[in-house]
């Protein structure tokens, strides 16, 4: 017989019964399994148990005081522990046909791709899923993904994928290179992401990209981001290396035997992968020079020693590229249950924006200004429309973003990171000067 104490459910399943439930042959009679044949009796009397016994006059003890306390419940009472006595949540509780619980779990799930697990992308999906779930209504289904590479072609080719996290620069090599047809129609985006920087970690040895000219550098497993940036990146710098494609944990562990000379992450930072690196581990950042050959889909960014304090010199920074990453969908047509999904998708992700910048939350989101634009892309047609009734509450806000847009080398010289602090400084003066009362 299955003992109902192996199972953490089987309790709620089986509650124990009151003493008024029992039966007779229940409440008077225990019998054991060995070949005493031990019988004890219990008797309810002015509160008090009477135990007749054979033999076994301790264990019939035993069984007269649970027997009282079982007594002494009112009817319905279940001996039920305080960590069983919580409520079960109702998306378990509710029942009904399977063909009506299947179509209703399934009617708005929206699947979004994220990237390699321990990715800043796949923190995104999870997120989303946190923030925006919302029972039967709204169910964000986060997938591990190869990474932002393979995330457009899940999204072209892939049952199940709604919406992903990819970067400007494999949309323009899907166009061009791997001539995708009708690209521009087929894919469009809902909103810009913060930048991905390119982290280039080699020995101390090699002090610039063009000391790589020749060894093995890995570039990440094949779909991810550095595989496809990465490739690019050193064709445009002209720096030939022999190419590795493995997993991240092994490739750290063949640079630090010195059987790799560097390996990349495209990943907006801080990322712990390379924060648990240890001080004297031998190991540093490489600075990547940026020049004409990267402003069609790349921007100036930097490291610094508060980022990576174990990686880069106390007060210093280094130099790198990095890449606008975008939350990309498909453009299906608008009579689709497709469709239906991701604009149910895209209204929650904008009417809830607000929550994304909570202290609990990836603090890269905070980063994210609604209404800048992707160079190349077209905004998805619900999203523009999102984006127009969240600007008419505030129009103050993107007409600042296209004022920084305009003004020249003033601001085009800034990082996107220093462009995007600049951004916020002037929310946090707009709020703190709408919060003083006027005369």
């Amino acid at each position: 017989m299955r003992n109902p104490s192996s199972n953490p459910f089987d309790l709620p399943a089986y509650p124990l019964k009151s003493a008024r439930e029992l039966s007779v042959s229940e409440r008077h009679s225990v019998e054991s399994d060995d070949e005493r044949h031990l019988r004890c009796a219990v008797k309810r009397g002015h509160g008090r148990p009477q135990s007749h016994t054979v033999k076994g006059g301790a264990a019939c003890v035993a069984v007269g005081i649970l027997a009282n306390i079982l007594v002494g419940m009112t009817p319905g009472t279940e001996l039920v522990s305080s960590a069983h006595a919580q409520a079960v949540p109702k998306s378990l509780e509710q029942g009904g046909a399977d063909a009506e619980l299947r179509q209703r779990r399934n009617a708005w799930t929206v699947g979004v791709a994220g990237g390699i697990l321990s990715g800043t992308y796949m923190t995104f999906a999870d997120e989303l899923a946190q923030v925006l779930n919302d029972g039967d209504n709204l169910r964000i289904i986060p997938m591990v993904s190869n990474g932002a590479a393979s995330n457009l072609d899940d999204l072209l080719y892939l049952r199940g994928v709604d919406v992903v996290m990819t970067q400007s620069d494999i949309f323009e090599y899907f166009r061009t290179q791997r001539k995708t047809p009708n690209l521009e129609n087929r894919i469009h985006y809902i909103i810009r992401l913060p930048v991905s920087e390119m982290h280039v970690l080699a020995g101390t040895d090699i002090k610039s990209i063009e000391d790589l000219r020749g060894k093995k550098v890995n570039f990440g497993p094949a779909g991810s981001a550095s595989s496809l940036t990465g490739t690019i990146v050193f064709q445009r710098l002209g720096v030939r290396v022999e190419q590795v494609m493995m997993d991240n944990a092994t490739a750290l562990q063949k640079l630090k035997s010195g059987e790799l000379a560097a390996l990349l992450r495209i990943i907006g930072k801080p990322i712990n992968f390379l924060e648990q690196i240890p001080a004297n581990s031998g190991l540093h950042l490489l600075p990547i020079p940026f020049s004409k050959t990267f402003t069609d889909h790349y921007t100036l960014a930097e490291f610094t020693s508060q980022e990576y304090p174990t990686l880069v010199p106390q007060g210093e920074t280094i130099d790198t590229i990095a890449v606008p990453a975008v939350l990309a969908v498909f453009n299906w047509p608008k009579d689709t249950d497709r469709y239906r999904r991701v604009q149910k998708f895209t209204e929650a992700l904008f009417m809830n924006w607000d929550k994304f910048s909570e202290p609990q939350r990836q603090p890269r989101w905070r980063r994210v200004n609604l209404a800048a634009t992707v160079p190349g892309w077209t905004r998805w047609g619900f999203a523009a429309e999102m984006l127009r009734r969240t600007q008419q509450k505030d129009p103050r806000i993107s007409e600042l973003w296209s004022f920084l847009n305009h003004q020249g080398n003033a601001v085009m010289n800034l990082t996107q990171e220093q462009r995007e602090a600049l951004f916020h400084e002037f929310l946090k003066w707009q709020k703190q000067h709408n919060s003083v009362p006027r005369q």
